[in-house]
C-alpha cells in the first residue's frame, strides 16, 4: 500500500474546538487514517497517515472551516503506516510554550521561504536559532545555528531571557521541524522587544523537500514524530531507529552497540533498565510481532 503522510497546522480562533473533535475523528476512522490531531482554542496541529485519497478527504474536510482554509500542509510518503492508532485530542495549546497570552494570529515574525533561507542565515549579523529540543538538534541542524539545549519547548522563553538581548541580537532567524514552534517563538520574541525576527516557512521539512542537496546548508537528518524517526533530503527515510524502552532516537552507531537490542534497549537507557523491565519489553516485542504476522496473514 502506498502511504501518504501529512503534517499540518493552523493558528486560528477556534473557541468551539471541542465541537470539532467527534466529526473529525469519525471521518478519519471512515477513511482508515491514523495519527494524531490536536485541537485547541488557538488552532489545529496534526500528523496523519493513510491512503492518498483518505488523506485528501480529511484535509479537504478540515479546510471547509473558513478559519482553517489556509491550512499549512506538508506531505511525504512512507512504505508503511507510521502510526498504529488514531488520536484526536483536545488541548490547552497546539504547541506548548506555557504562555497562553501569546497569539500568533495577531503578532508573528517574518516568514522566509525555503529557497530564500540560505541567504538569511549566511548573513553574519543574523543570530540563527534552532528552536527544537536537544535530542532533535543532535540528529541534524543548519550550519552555524545556536542550540538552546532545551528538553521541552516551554523552556525556550528562559533561554531567550538568559542568552539573548534585543539591543545586541538585532536580527534573529529561527527554524523548527514544520514551522509551528517558530510561530509561537517569534510571537514571544517580538513581545520581548526583538525587532527583526525571521522564521523558516514550512520548517525543515519544506527546506529538505525544495532545496537541492548540493545547495543545502542542512547537516544530518531531521527527527519526525512518527515511526519513520528521521528523514533526509528529498524527504527520504533516514537511518535512525527508535528505542521503544526510552523513546530516544538511535543512530546507526548506536544500533551496532552491544547495549542495543531492537525494541528492548539502547545505549541511552541500558543502565536504567532492570532485568524485569527488559523481560517485559521482550515479551511486548514478541506480542507485537505475533499481531503483525496475524494481520499480514488475514490480508492474504
Amino acid at each position: 500500500m502506498s502511504v501518504t503522510v501529512a503534517t499540518f497546522y493552523k493558528f486560528a480562533d477556534l473557541n468551539d474546538y471541542a465541537d470539532l473533535q467527534l466529526p473529525l475523528r469519525d471521518l478519519c476512522e471512515q477513511q482508515q487514517v491514523k495519527g494524531t490531531i490536536l485541537l485547541a482554542a488557538e488552532g489545529i496541529n496534526g500528523t496523519i497517515a493513510g491512503t492518498h485519497e483518505g488523506i485528501d478527504t480529511v484535509l479537504a474536510y478540515i479546510c471547509t472551516d473558513s478559519r482553517l482554509a489556509s491550512l499549512d500542509i506538508k506531505k511525504s510518503s512512507a512504505s508503511k503506516l507510521p502510526f498504529e492508532k488514531l488520536k484526536v485530542r483536545l488541548k490547552k495549546e497546539i504547541v506548548t510554550i506555557g504562555l497562553p497570552e501569546l497569539n500568533p494570529t495577531q503578532q508573528v515574525g517574518t516568514y522566509v521561504s525555503a529557497k530564500a533561507w540560505n541567504e538569511i542565515i549566511a548573513d553574519p549579523e543574523v543570530t540563527v536559532i534552532d528552536t527544537r529540543n536537544n535530542y532533535e538538534v543532535g540528529m541534524g541542524t543548519f550550519q552555524g545555528a545556536n542550540n538552546p539545549q532545551t528538553e521541552v519547548f516551554n523552556e525556550f522563553p528562559d533561554y531567550v531571557k538568559e542568552n539573548l538581548d534585543p539591543k545586541k541580537n538585532k536580527k534573529v532567524a529561527m527554524f523548527c521541524t514544520g514551522g509551528i514552534r517558530c510561530e509561537k517563538a517569534s510571537s514571544y520574541m517580538l513581545a520581548q522587544g526583538f525587532e527583526e525576527v525571521y522564521h523558516l516557512k514550512g520548517g525543515i521539512l519544506k527546506y529538505l523537500e525544495e532545496v537541492p542537496e548540493e545547495e543545502s546548508l542542512w547537516k544530518g537528518e531531521c527527527f519526525v514524530f512518527d515511526e519513520r524517526v528521521a528523514i533526509k533530503h528529498g524527504l527520504e527515510p533516514g537511518t535512525y531507529a527508535m528505542c521503544y524502552a526510552c523513546g530516544h532516537p538511535v543512530s546507526r552507531a548506536d544500533q551496532h552497540s552491544a547495549d542495543y537490542e531492537s525494541e528492548v534497549s539502547c545505549p541511552h537507557c541500558i543502565k536504567e533498565l532492570t532485568k524485569e523491565k527488559r523481560d517485559r519489553l521482550r515479551e511486548r516485542k514478541r506480542q507485537r510481532h505475533l499481531n503483525a504476522n496475524k494481520n499480514n496473514a488475514s490480508k492474504i
